[in-house]
């Protein structure tokens, strides 16, 4: 049966589209012949016969020629504001992503960088470069200072590492932000030395980090901060999201969104979630269940600790074979104190502030739970919808404990592609690697999840994301957890209607029905047709935004 509104009875559509599958991601009705929009909603979802009763003297008609249409995908969490840097500085990648093998291309890419974005580099006095893994060069470590010393001396240079939870620096960058011999590690952080010394060698962890990149930050500039939101935005659009997000945003960065937002640059919706333990009131003034011009301040973020794969998540036991310089035991560490984070979780819940944390060890997530259950008991609970972000290391029980508390996880099963092979050697070992990203124990228990990118950890490449959540290859094609496979269309529900849950717009987003946003992707066919092994070879052909397209891919492949 199709839908159609009563208004939609009595006028004509702007647009009609039919030619293709039609996933709607709607369970009653999960396939359609066609879909009509008017006025930026769907107006009819049905037959072609049905929905072309509304066509008029001036609707457009698209065939979609085979091509596949879905529910435009609405991103669970990400870093659009450090995508759009991702997109502007060096690329430092390793296949299929990127061309960086080793750390002598590291030197060689950031100098060719360098001498082609010249103007760039004098106006904000920083060479930047983005996605570096250790994992994956050649050396299996981080470059050094002196290395970095190669591409200059006097100006600063930046690598943050793929996690975005770390980055390598050159002296010069040391010297912006005041580390030497004699600076302790802040809480949180760690500085790493050269052996045998107090010296640092270059790279800085998670709060020894996080200064260097905003005196960066104010280094580029306002001007600066937008290009990288624009160049975001664009971004998203690339891989069918109709829905982007920063997922942690300080207040700076969350009105230079406003601006821009106010000044019509988003084609798409964005949504941030600023840190607690920043500014409390800013979140408390500016959170909001309705978009300004695209924008709103959708709750509040939270970080526990680190990334799994730069031992720097916060684990219940010792690392399985950590890779650098780690005391015997070494489980990593927190990212915020414990009273921290127990009082930001019952803030939230006090003030009816949705929130989510970014918790990847075993150790974060039981300071979590029992931040949540502690809340819980006082502000009995009422739709909050709580958030893990991330969860690549759990347990079953505290899966169970997820469930009884409500939260939704937002799992990272790419993971699985990027360093499925790097955890079954060096971060959880052989017998607990199947389990990263635990979807398949999420499913079993009844409970809703979604995927993320979190870029710019990864591209916000949404056929890797589809494919990891599937097929759960690694970059060696080992299956790391089958028993955590999900099918095609639940990991679909992950990408669309799921995250619409997560971020409560489930009424205007996340399938294709009569009422809800007219915010489609149109794919190279449809995934849930064919080899599932074949999904990360699609395409994002188009991305529809309220009825108009704002991204099409060209017959040569480019934007």
């Amino acid at each position: 049966m199709g839908q159609i509104t009563a208004a939609g009875a009595q006028q004509t559509a702007d647009r009609i589209w039919s030619g293709g599958p039609i996933v709607t991601m709607n369970d009653k009705a999960m396939r359609a012949e066609a879909v009509a929009a008017s006025g930026g909603r769907i107006v009819a979802v049905g037959t072609k016969a049905q929905v072309m009763k509304l066509k008029g003297p001036n609707t457009q008609l698209i065939d979609l020629k085979g091509r596949a249409m879905l529910p435009g995908f609405v991103d669970p969490h990400g870093h659009m504001v450090m995508g759009g840097l991702q997109a502007l500085s060096a690329n430092m990648l390793a296949p299929p992503d990127g061309n960086i093998k080793d750390i002598p291309d590291i030197v060689a890419t950031l100098k060719e960088w360098a001498k082609a974005n010249a103007a760039a580099v004098e106006k904000g006095k920083v060479i930047l470069g983005f996605g570096y893994d250790n994992a994956q060069l050649k050396e299996l470590r981080h470059p050094t200072k002196e290395e970095l010393d190669q591409v200059s001396r006097d100006i600063p240079v930046v690598i943050i590492h793929q996690s975005g939870h770390l980055a390598s620096v050159n002296a010069a960058a040391l010297r912006l932000v005041g580390y030497d011999a004699s600076t302790r590690n802040p809480d949180g952080g760690v500085i790493q030395r050269k052996p045998g010394s107090q010296e640092p060698n270059g790279t800085l962890e998670e709060t020894a980090f996080f200064p260097l990149i905003g005196k960066v930050l104010q280094n580029i500039g306002p001007l600066g901060i937008e290009a990288f939101a624009r160049a975001g935005a664009r971004e998203w659009t690339r891989f069918g999201y109709t829905t982007a997000q920063e997922g942690r945003s300080a207040p700076d960065i969350a009105n230079v969104l406003r601006k821009l937002a106010d000044e019509g640059a988003f084609k798409i919706d964005v949504v941030t979630y600023p840190d607690v333990l920043v500014d409390r009131e800013y979140i408390l003034k500016n959170a909001s269940p309705t978009y300004r011009n695209r924008f709103r301040v959708a709750g509040a973020k939270l970080t526990i600790d680190g990334s799994p794969q730069g031992f720097t998540a916060w684990r219940d036991r010792a690392y399985y074979d950590p890779v650098g310089n780690y005391p015997k035991g070494y489980a990593g560490y927190p990212a915020a104190k414990p009273e921290e984070v127990m009082d930001a979780v019952e803030w939230a819940f006090a003030n009816k502030v949705q929130i989510i944390t970014h918790a990847n060890g075993e150790a974060a997530s039981d300071l979590l739970i029992k931040a949540i259950d502690s809340a819980e008991k006082k502000y009995p609970y009422k739709d909050q919808r709580p958030v893990l972000i991330h969860g690549q290391f759990l347990r079953e029980d505290q899966v169970d404990s997820y469930r009884r508390l409500h939260v939704i996880p937002s799992l990272f099963p790419m993971h699985t592609f990027y360093w499925g092979d790097w955890h079954c050697a060096h971060t959880v070992g052989p017998e607990l690697c199947p389990n990263i990203s635990p979807t398949g124990w999420a499913r079993a228990r009844g409970m809703i999840f979604t995927t993320h990118h979190d870029a710019p950890v990864a591209l916000p490449d949404s056929m890797r994301v589809l494919d990891a959540t599937v097929t759960r290859r690694s970059r060696s094609g080992k299956v790391i957890g089958e028993k955590q496979k999900v099918d095609v269309l639940t990991a679909l529900r992950a990408m669309t209607i799921w995250p619409a849950v997560q971020i409560f717009e489930e009424k205007d987003k996340g399938s294709i029905e009569v009422g809800k946003l007219a915010d489609f992707v149109i794919l190279s066919r449809d995934p849930t047709r064919g080899d599932p092994n074949t999904i990360a070879q699609m395409k994002v052909l188009e991305t529809i935004k309220e009825g108009v397209s704002v991204f099409q891919l060209t017959p040569a492949g480019q934007r």
